[in-house]
């Protein structure tokens, strides 16, 4: 593969990390610089050639899987105690906008791994800490989170998946819809109803960590317009008997808050895919503008194209900046569901706005599949919709704003 760092290699800088003072990072800034420059090489040498055969093809990017294994990206954010990187998320979220800049795509392969990662790190017990991490670190489980239903998405209390206590555990049944890794992953985190008359709602909600096996079964690979060659799928879960040892934390009631606590990462990962989007697609236009001549002089050259990309340009920066306090805030275990919200919805829609602005500076040929400006322009949408979409993200933001100025 065209990288020259391993997943081993970044391993090998910890003990050097750890003689540090507790109170320091473990990754230094040279470490973050090192592995930004790996994965930029990545990119370069191996995602950027095939997105635009894969993504119209819609095939599953089987090779970039492995490499991301070698890279150490499906354990990015856990714990080395768990033998993952155990990367701050601020460093996460800029390898997530360097793999969107190219395709944004792959990045949702680790993205809904390491949430459901995520909630165990953060809620499991011991044993299911041992059980499942050091194998999700390593990528030999890929997991992601079944949390939407036919009629359930952003209303998460109206699921209907039920897990009903029997002498062997629980047993499973319900459809989950738009879940990402449930055709090539293997485990997935499932959230269910325990308790169908509990009120509030939240509270007869649990949450089951689950193998693919016998009463999992796919139902169907979702077509989209977009986010190709990634495995969005419906499932059924038909009397899918789990052990009681499934049950995450071990505790009834508990799902919704456990999984919750695992979107802050995921927003602040798909405001990242957000920016990644708007920046690769202002690198598209600004190239193509002064490729681009008309009326005797590059495009780039009018004002009118220069007032679109310099508009491009302040949103792609104020949208990182916002992604960076994000973060920053989730690295020092303040709340940041405001911070994330903010990033979240700012830099998705500046996803959209890059790539529709960069559609109007490549004029006609933006509409050729030649071009890659239009997949940009096709995977921007769902940023807006995902992990919350950015009216949930509006009101978010307005009543953790007004919570800390009461007067």
């Amino acid at each position: 593969m065209g990288t020259e760092r391993s997943r081993q290699e970044f391993s090998n800088q910890e003990p050097s990390a750890k003689e540090q003072a507790k109170d320091e990072p473990i990754w230094t800034t040279e470490d973050e610089n090192a592995i930004l420059d790996t994965i930029d090489k990545w990119v370069g040498n191996d995602v950027a050639p095939i997105a635009r055969e894969y993504d119209q093809e819609d095939k599953y990017p089987h090779q970039l899987v492995e490499q991301m294994k070698e890279l150490g990206l499906f354990g990015a954010t856990i714990s080395p105690d768990y033998g993952g990187l155990g990367l701050p998320a601020a460093t996460y979220a800029k390898i997530v906008t360097r793999v969107s800049a190219a395709w944004m795509a792959p990045s949702g392969i680790f993205n809904s791994h390491l949430i459901m990662a995520s909630a165990i790190e953060r809620c499991g017990t011991d044993e299911q800490k041992s059980e499942w991490l050091p194998a999700m670190a390593s990528g030999e489980l890929r997991g992601g989170i079944a949390l939407t239903e036919p009629d359930a998405g952003t209303d998460l209390q109206a699921i209907k998946t039920r897990a009903d206590k029997n002498p062997d555990g629980y047993l499973l049944n319900g459809t989950k819809t738009w879940i990402t890794n449930s055709l090539y992953g293997n485990c997935l985190m499932v959230l269910a109803k325990t308790d169908v008359n509990a009120q509030p709602r939240h509270k007869g909600m649990s949450a089951f960590i689950c193998k693919k096996d016998e009463g999992y079964e796919v139902s169907k690979k979702l077509t989209k317009l977009g986010y190709r060659s990634i495995d969005s799928c419906e499932l059924v879960l038909d009397n899918r008997q789990i052990s009681e040892t499934a049950l995450l934390g071990g505790v009834e009631g508990n799902g919704l808050q456990q999984v919750l606590g695992g979107l802050e990462l995921g927003r602040i990962n798909v405001a990242a895919r957000g920016a990644g989007i708007a920046e690769g697609a202002l690198k598209m236009a600004t190239r193509y503008a002064q490729q681009r001549s008309t009326f005797g002089k590059a495009i780039a050259q009018h004002q009118a194209i220069q007032l679109k990309l310099g508009e491009m340009a302040a949103k792609v920066e104020a949208s990182k900046l916002l992604i960076k306090d994000a973060a920053n805030r989730f690295d020092q275990g303040e709340r940041c569901d405001m911070e994330a919200g903010m990033a979240k919805y700012f830099a998705t829609e500046t996803g959209v706005y890059c790539a529709q602005e960069a559609m109007r500076i490549f004029g006609g040929y933006s509409y050729s599949t030649e071009y890659e400006i239009e997949r940009f322009y096709r995977d921007a949408m769902l940023m807006c919709i995902g992990e919350g979409t950015n009216e949930m993200q509006r009101i978010i933001i307005a009543k953790q704003y007004i919570d800390r100025n009461r007067i």
